[in-house]
């Protein structure tokens, strides 16, 4: 089984749940399938997650922009395979009503300036990313020094507020553990963001997706879902996912620091 991160999280919902500040477990949605408006969605990383979120998103109706570092003609299979659009990264964010930035961390300040100055008014931004110092983007001193989650260090970087989510998701799950609101082994996903408007777009659409979800705080609390925590890929359900994340200790472990 391949590693979660830059490639993926899970849900369960149960309305009225609770843990520490911040933990809750309800339930945005109700059926797990198409059920409103296509939404416009860009997707930033064609890797492990963001092509398994092109394919579902596209399956659930959506209107889907793609783009890699490479270029739009190295995406002509996945295109070719669920509709989405390939686009340079410049435009991913065009029109988006939610965008999903999905590339290694240290690709994040690479990232063309003014992304989201395109994208719909009030765009949900998700970063999946992990910080992985040692395996592969090197230290980051404001992340380790100035002791930031590494969600906030990728909002400064991106200049835009962002939702925390699938960081923790194996890849295969988005495609394979799908379940309907209710049945017993529905997973559930923690997302974190300080945006409560952008939370709910984005917990929505996990639910369309098949996941339920836990409101894991503001983005300042995602530390509870880093690489080396206990929900990190964790498949659970709601009570499991609350459970993880009130059990997470702030002091990020050896192999994740730099």
């Amino acid at each position: 089984m391949s590693r979660p991160g830059n490639s993926g999280s899970r849900l369960r919902v149960a309305a009225g749940h609770t843990g520490p500040p911040g933990l809750r477990g309800t339930a945005p949605g109700t059926t797990g399938r198409r059920d409103e408006a296509e939404m416009k969605i860009g997707i930033i990383g064609a890797g492990n997650i963001g092509g398994n979120l092109t394919r579902r998103l596209t399956a659930l109706g959506h209107d889907v922009s793609v783009a890699n570092s490479r270029g739009p003609r190295t995406l002509t299979g996945l295109a070719e395979e669920t509709g989405a659009t390939p686009v340079r990264v410049e435009e991913a964010a065009r029109g988006a009503e939610v965008v999903v930035v999905t590339v290694p961390v240290k690709a994040v300040p690479g990232l063309p300036s003014g992304l989201f100055d395109e994208a719909a008014e009030g765009v949900a931004v998700i970063d999946t990313g992990n910080y992985y110092p040692q395996q592969r983007d090197g230290r980051i001193a404001a992340i380790e020094d100035e002791d930031l989650t590494e969600s906030r260090w990728t909002e400064r970087q991106l200049g835009h507020p962002v939702i925390k989510a699938f960081n923790g998701t194996y890849a295969q799950d988005i495609l394979d553990r799908g379940r309907p609101a209710g049945h017993p082994d529905r997973m559930a996903l923690p997302v974190a963001g300080d945006d409560e408007a952008a939370k709910r777009k984005v917990r929505a659409l996990i639910d369309e997706l098949g996941f339920d979800t836990v409101d894991a705080g503001g983005l300042d609390d995602s530390w509870r879902q880093q690489p080396g925590t206990p929900v990190y890929g964790l498949r659970g359900g709601t009570d499991a996912v609350v459970k993880a994340l009130s059990e997470a200790s702030p002091q990020r472990p050896a192999e994740f620091r730099g």
